[in-house]
């Protein structure tokens, strides 16, 4: 089974090491970072399952990080770290889209058994030996291929996998272009111009087969952004 990853964003030392080494001896990979500067960087171009954020960090604040990764990425698990005394920036963290909270000092125990909560909920990933499948064939993530039923295959490339994992790891859900900047290509979207996904969108939908007219697997949402339609399946033999 893959690692669950968990991006900790926590500014005091002791407290940072210790969720760290807890996740790690519980199998967890851990992304870290040490300041809400840092920890906005890697929350919105970095790939993860699980956010913990604190809420009061020196730079780029908690509830401004949990506002900037709501946006790119509204599915993202989040927990929020507060002290005993800040009752409203909790409620407001909850209030922006935060699925837990744990009030300091907390335990390892209490906040394993709250990431192991929230990472229940939240459906898996396909792993590499998985294929996701479309009307008339499968995605091959493992040898980066398209397999149709045919029996013909077209190559992609790495960015084309990256892309239909994420689109396919939402599927039913509408990913803006900023999203996939950040998610996928790991930019900050600010300013950069979303042509580039447009026209890999394009490519992508003339490899699939699928019509450009009236797409069923690469699906155009007016006004947000783009969809995977088709659902995954295992690698069959």
């Amino acid at each position: 089974m893959t690692r669950a990853t968990i991006l900790t964003i926590e500014d005091d030392p002791a407290i940072r090491r210790g969720i760290v080494d807890a996740l790690d001896f519980n199998q967890y990979s851990v992304i870290q970072a040490a300041d809400g500067d840092e920890g906005l960087k890697k929350s919105t171009q970095n790939e993860y399952d699980l956010l913990l954020l604190d809420l009061a960090l020196p730079g780029t604040p908690g509830l401004e990080i949990l506002r900037e990764v709501r946006k790119l990425r509204p599915t993202q698990p989040v927990i929020i770290l507060t002290a005993k005394g800040e009752e409203s920036d909790r409620v407001r963290g909850l209030e922006d889209g935060a699925d837990d909270y744990v009030v300091k000092p907390f335990s390892i125990k209490e906040l394993m058994a709250r990431v192991e909560a929230v990472l229940r909920r939240t459906p898996q990933r396909p792993s590499n030996n998985e294929a996701v499948s479309f009307p008339t064939g499968q995605v091959d993530f493992e040898r980066r291929e398209l397999r149709f039923v045919d029996s013909s295959r077209s190559e992609l490339s790495e960015k084309e996998v990256e892309l239909i994992r994420y689109l396919a790891n939402n599927r039913g859900r509408a990913i803006s272009r900023d999203e996939l900047l950040s998610s996928v290509w790991r930019l900050n979207p600010k300013g950069i111009s979303t042509r580039t996904i447009d026209m890999h969108i394009a490519r992508l939908r003339e490899k699939l087969r699928d019509n450009k007219e009236k797409p069923e697997i690469l699906l155009t949402v007016r006004g947000k952004g783009y969809m995977w339609a088709a659902q995954p399946t295992q690698v069959g033999d």
